[in-house]
């Protein structure tokens, strides 16, 4: 893939899913055998009933199967469901005439399945119903029939969201292995070119065709072709969504590539060759593109699978994430304040400010990030199914990395199993990491800039998992760790009073030949030194 490619492949990296719900569970336990249980994800509606908060000392009742009825008439229960938990299908009639249906005829607790994506009920809440109303999906009580059977016992619980999960560990050690490898490899690379460039008769074209430099201009551009794009997707989300999915195999397959190859090169068997086109590749290398070729493939076809897909995603995505870094350049700090500030306000408009601006309510950036709900409207109280041509498809944007949250909660259980972090993040910061580590190559500087910038953007992203945990709310990320980076590489540049050819850089302004010369001989000879 060209560098052009990996700019448009790029643009969808900037998102961060942050989402929450009003969820609790349902325990079930099989009369038969009460060893064999197992929770579903209700939604309730927390100003009509309070639930209680673990499964100690808490009420069992008998679950009675009712459906397909939707109990909008007490004529269509011919059984006796006293004591009794039921569980009917979602209907024309809202959730609160069930429960006074339910609660004439002696039912403990209502549980309303449902096709279409769940929200809490609303409405005004009757004085006289006393019994929870609760909300299902209609797939977990099929599954709940096949796993347990009929004979089972069934209560409802909400325990509470749990402050930390340990997912954050391993997306914390993630984010910092891409952002410092990533910048390591950029200063590495100008380092080969700069001893490509003192030496005579070299030629750096490779270098040039495998790096793209964005200037002002550029950056504005790339920032404007996110915000377009993220509007797109939050208008043509269902059909927007299958071309990210290719673009992110295609562009998982190149950085994979080039990825493994650079470590493969330093591997020194296998490499036997055979010639295809007046050229001689080796055999190693052909293997390695379809080894990647089939690991995306193999993502492609099982992308929803939940157990273990998610793992496939993460190597594809730091495969991508390094690359990025790698590729994409920053010719001087002016740029990189430029990106990261604009990208900082495109970030808090589109998670604070559009909340205001939806229909819904939701931010543009969380809804096209999660995914967008299937289209539904409230009636009375009632969530009515909206046709099934508004339906949007249950794919999920491949722009996160994603790890299995540890902590069990009804979050957890309804809408997140996963801790995510987007992409952007990531490759954001990462740019201005991998611009330090190239100034401290070209200044021989000893990587005080890069090592500065590294720890800032860990300090940033653990000031991002507390405000997360305390605020309970989404955040954009690129609010904590923007003002960190820069920061601390503005206080760096100040205090060795480099301000000026850091803000302007080095190597990439028009030089004469002689200082270009002085400035590869220097860092050649330091970083060798090392």
């Amino acid at each position: 893939m060209g560098a052009a490619g990996r700019l448009r492949a790029a643009l969808w990296a900037l998102l961060l899913p942050l989402i929450s719900a009003q969820g609790g569970a349902l325990h079930a336990v099989q009369n038969d055998s009460p060893h064999l249980t197992k929770d579903y994800c209700i939604y309730y509606n927390t100003y009509w009933t309070t639930l209680p908060d673990s499964l100690s000392n808490i009420a069992y009742a008998e679950l009675e199967f009712l459906t397909p009825k939707m109990l909008c008439s007490p004529s269509e229960v011919t059984q006796d469901i006293k004591n009794k938990a039921i569980v009917v299908k979602r209907g024309n009639c809202s959730f609160l005439e069930k429960a006074e249906i339910a609660q004439q005829l002696g039912a403990k607790f209502v549980l309303v399945a449902s096709d279409s994506p769940i929200h809490p009920p609303g409405g005004n809440k009757s004085k006289g119903i006393t019994i929870p109303v609760a909300l299902i999906k209609s797939r977990d009580i099929i599954d709940l029939e096949q796993t347990l059977g009929r004979n089972v016992n069934v209560a409802l619980y909400s325990p509470p969201e749990p402050l930390f999960d340990y997912s954050m560990v391993i997306m914390f050690l993630i984010a910092m292995f891409c952002v410092s490898l990533g910048g390591y490899w950029s200063g590495r690379a100008e380092l080969e070119k700069l001893k490509r460039g003192s030496t005579p008769g070299s030629n750096d074209s490779l270098s040039d065709e495998e790096s793209l430099t964005l200037t002002p201009v550029s950056v504005v551009i790339f920032v404007t072709s996110c915000c377009i794009m993220l509007v797109l997707m939050y208008y043509f989300y269902k059909w927007l969504v299958y071309v990210v999915i290719s673009i992110f195999c295609i562009a998982s397959v190149s950085s994979m590539y080039f990825c493994l190859s650079a470590l493969l090169k330093k591997i020194p068997y296998g490499q036997c060759r055979f010639p295809c086109w007046n050229h001689a590749i080796e055999v190693r290398l052909v293997f390695l593109l379809l080894f990647c070729i089939g690991l995306s493939v193999t993502w492609a076809v099982f992308r929803n699978e939940n157990s273990w897909a998610w793992i496939l995603q993460n190597i594809m995505g730091i495969s991508f994430c390094l690359n990025f870094i790698r590729t994409l350049k920053m010719p001087n700090f002016k740029s990189c304040v430029i990106l990261l500030g604009l990208l900082l306000l495109y970030d808090v408009f589109f998670v604070f400010i559009t909340p205001f601006i939806t229909k819904s309510g939701e931010s543009i950036m969380v809804e096209v990030a999660a995914g967008p709900f299937e289209s539904s409207e409230k009636s009375d109280g009632n969530l009515v199914d909206a046709s099934a041509e508004q339906s949007a498809p249950h794919e999920k944007l491949p722009v996160v990395f994603k790890v299995p949250r540890m902590e069990w909660s009804p979050a957890t259980l309804c809408m997140r199993p996963f801790s995510l972090l987007g992409f952007g993040d990531i490759v954001v910061p990462g740019l201005l990491v991998a611009y330090c580590h190239r100034f401290d190559v070209q200044t021989s500087s000893s990587s005080v800039y890069f090592i500065c910038c590294t720890i800032a953007y860990g300090v940033g992203m653990l000031i991002t998992f507390l405000c997360l945990i305390f605020m309970k709310m989404p955040q954009p990320a690129l609010l904590y760790l923007v003002p960190c980076t820069l920061i601390a590489c503005t206080l760096v540049a100040l205090y060795r009073k480099e301000m000026k050819k850091f803000w302007n850089g080095n190597s990439y302004q028009v030089m004469n030949s002689a200082s270009n010369e002085e400035n590869a001989t220097q860092a050649t000879e330091h970083h060798e030194g090392q």
